[in-house]
């Protein structure tokens, strides 16, 4: 049967924006498409973890990612309108050559939204908005996607990017299994403020120790401060700019009219949900429609927006790359265990049972059980504590020369060979070399890099390297 495009992204998030990117750069022909008008306007997901921060450079939106956003500032304090301590968001981390992104950097979800959506239309894509997925058929050969408009997409593959409440779960029928968080309902809100400063994250905790904090931070970029409050259980929030302004002045020192705008306000209740399955068929989930986290410690966006970058290449290998189409399968086997620990961390932070420290940064995750991980050297195996193993993120650093994450950055493989001969030949002309002495955490051997930044293979000689690249087609 004909298709309208190789992959349908249904939701125009950061999820979806950065799958887009990701299979442009392929030259996959993908099409993304939104239900809304335009492009989420909040700043809910705002903060952006120094992992996430190696995609964006990989993708190609780390310097405008830079340009749009800033540090956390450092919580103050307030009770009875004065300055009584100061609270730091995050452990600190030093900056290192393995890892050269060491802190959370805020850019509110708007404007992250934006950078992607202008870098897939400069790599010839672009989102159509407008277009509300009611309902998915698929066969054999490809999937159908109906709209509310009444016309059809046909697409090889689909891929759910819409959303915690996502119409494609709901039409495959897959549950998600969870649990509330917190029950107390939480107001989100964008707003201009005047009469609070802009180097602080203003929290004004509750006189009672109740349900009732209000924190009121500067959205780094931008004019606007981001408003959080929570209220008692079973309060109906008000989301009026009235209703806004009135919490603001009933819990801080601040007069209603101090709250000069309103630009966008929401509300919510904390709660922590998987999907039982992150794909049936043609179709995958991906994103808050595979995974709720509560936004404390910053898991929810930055798990998605991996979710994107370790099914982009797979996406790509099969429809451009000649590879099997049961390397989709390993999509599901890698991320929903990954999903589940940034559910617990996520859960552990909200409720203070764990500190905002080395785990949210998200350097640690990888796939070591995974069946596309292939480590031959049975030492490594077997200890080595702190060396890089295969099913690892690939450190950065400088070898012979060369920036590391210079060499990863695209969408190919790449081969490190460390301190021992390279192989000359079986390796394909698409997977970059990069020869130099042993390195830092990775020692002596060969490392192939898949094209999302973790070691797939590893050996000290090339004995199998080109078996298992026969796995991945032409890579």
């Amino acid at each position: 049967m004909e298709t309208d495009t190789d992959v349908l992204v249904v939701g125009a998030g950061p999820t979806g924006l950065a799958l887009g990117v990701d299979l442009a750069r392929r030259g996959v022909d993908a099409l993304v498409v939104e239900r809304g008008a335009r492009l989420f306007p909040g700043s809910r997901g705002k903060g952006m973890q120094p992992r996430t921060m190696e995609v964006f450079d990989d993708l190609g939106v780390l310097d405008a990612v830079h340009a749009a956003g800033g540090t956390y500032p450092v919580g103050m304090i307030w009770r009875d309108g004065e300055r009584v301590g100061e609270h730091q968001m995050f452990d600190p981390a030093e900056a290192s050559e393995d890892s050269p992104y060491n802190e959370p950097w805020m850019v509110p979800q708007w404007r992250t939204q934006e950078i992607l959506r202008a870098r897939l239309e400069e790599l010839g894509g672009g989102v159509s908005f407008g277009r509300e997925v009611t309902g998915i058929e698929q066969d054999a050969h490809g999937v159908t996607a109906h709209l509310a408009s009444g016309q059809t997409v046909r697409a090889r593959y689909l891929v759910a990017a819409d959303g915690g409440r996502s119409a494609v779960r709901r039409a495959l029928g897959i549950a998600m299994t969870g649990e509330t968080v917190d029950p107390s309902p939480t107001l989100v809100a964008d707003v201009r403020v005047s009469g609070l400063d802009r180097d602080h994250w203003h929290v004004f905790p509750p006189a009672d120790g109740g349900a009732t904090l209000l924190a009121v931070c500067p959205l780094a970029g931008t004019e606007d401060f981001q408003v959080v409050a929570r209220f008692p259980e079973g309060t109906a929030v008000d989301l009026t700019p009235d209703g806004v302004r009135k919490v603001v002045a009933e819990r801080s020192h601040l007069a209603p009219e101090d709250v000069t705008e309103v630009r966008w306000a929401s509300d919510f209740r904390p709660r922590a949900a998987l999907a039982d399955r992150f794909a049936a068929g043609r179709v995958f989930l991906a994103g808050d429609a595979a995974h709720v986290h509560s936004p404390a410690g910053g898991q929810g966006l930055n798990t998605s927006v991996q979710d994107a970058y370790n099914l982009g290449w797979k996406l790509g290998a099969v429809l451009t790359g000649g590879a099997p189409a049961g390397l989709l399968d390993s999509y599901e086997e890698e991320r929903r265990p990954i999903a589940a620990q940034m559910l617990d961390l996520s859960t552990g932070v909200h409720r203070g049972e764990v500190r905002r420290g080395g785990a949210t940064r998200q350097l640690g995750l990888g796939y070591r059980d995974s069946s596309l991980t292939a480590e031959t050297r049975a030492a490594v195996r077997e200890g080595a504590e702190g060396a890089v193993r295969a099913g690892d993120r690939a450190p950065d650093g400088t070898v012979d020369g060369v920036r590391l994450f210079d060499a990863f950055r695209g969408p190919h493989w790449t081969l490190l060979a460390l301190g021992v001969d390279s192989p000359v030949g079986g390796v394909g002309a698409a997977v970059r070399v990069v020869r130099g002495a042993a390195h830092g955490a990775y020692g002596a051997g060969l490392f192939l890099v898949r094209p999302d930044g973790y070691v797939g293979w590893a050996g000290h000689t090339p004995a199998g390297l080109g078996d298992y690249l026969l796995r991945f087609g032409r890579p």
